[in-house]
C-alpha cells in the first residue's frame, strides 16, 4: 500500500550506514551528554545558546551562557583550538543551537549539537541548574 512512509523508497543500506554514521559527527543527545557530564572529564566546553536570562531561569548543569550571537572569535580564544563543544537551546522548536553551532564551524572550530534541547533534557528526567553560574 502507498502512503507516505512507502511512497519514496528507502536508501540503500551503504547509504543509510554512511548517513547514519554522519550524524553522529554532528550531533549528540541528551543521554550521552548527561552521562559525560556525570564523568566528571566530558572532553567539550557545554555551551547554552540561549538569552542570559532564560540560562538563569534554568540550565544544563556546567554549561556557560554563550548567546548564538555572541560567539565570536575573541571570546572563544579563552579555550584550547582544539576544545569541543556541544551546543544546546529550548529544544526542537529552537534554532539558537543551529546558529551557536554554524557559528562555531565558521571559527573553525568543532562543534555538535545536542539534539533535544532543554526540552529533551527535561523529558529525559535530567534536572536543571538555577541562576546565572554553570
Amino acid at each position: 500500500m502507498r502512503n507516505a512512509v512507502t511512497e519514496i523508497p528507502a536508501a540503500a543500506p551503504e547509504q543509510a550506514l554512511r548517513h547514519f554514521q554522519a550524524q553522529f559527527a554532528f550531533e549528540t543527545d541528551c543521554w550521552d551528554t548527561h552521562e559525560a557530564l556525570q564523568s566528571g572529564e566530558p572532553g567539550f566546553v557545554l555551551i547554552d545558546t540561549r538569552s542570559p536570562q532564560l540560562y538563569a531561569q534554568g540550565h544544563l548543569p556546567g554549561a556557560i551562557s554563550l548567546p548564538h550571537r555572541k560567539i565570536i572569535a575573541s571570546k572563544m580564544s579563552a579555550y584550547p583550538p582544539s576544545t569541543l563543544y556541544v551546543v544546546y537551546c529550548a529544544g526542537p522548536h529552537c534554532n539558537g543551537a543551529a546558529r551557536g553551532a554554524l557559528r562555531l564551524a565558521e571559527l573553525g572550530l568543532a562543534v555538535k549539537l545536542m539534539s533535544g534541547g532543554i526540552t529533551g533534557w527535561l523529558d529525559e528526567g535530567f534536572e536543571l541548574a538555577i541562576g546565572d553560574r554553570p
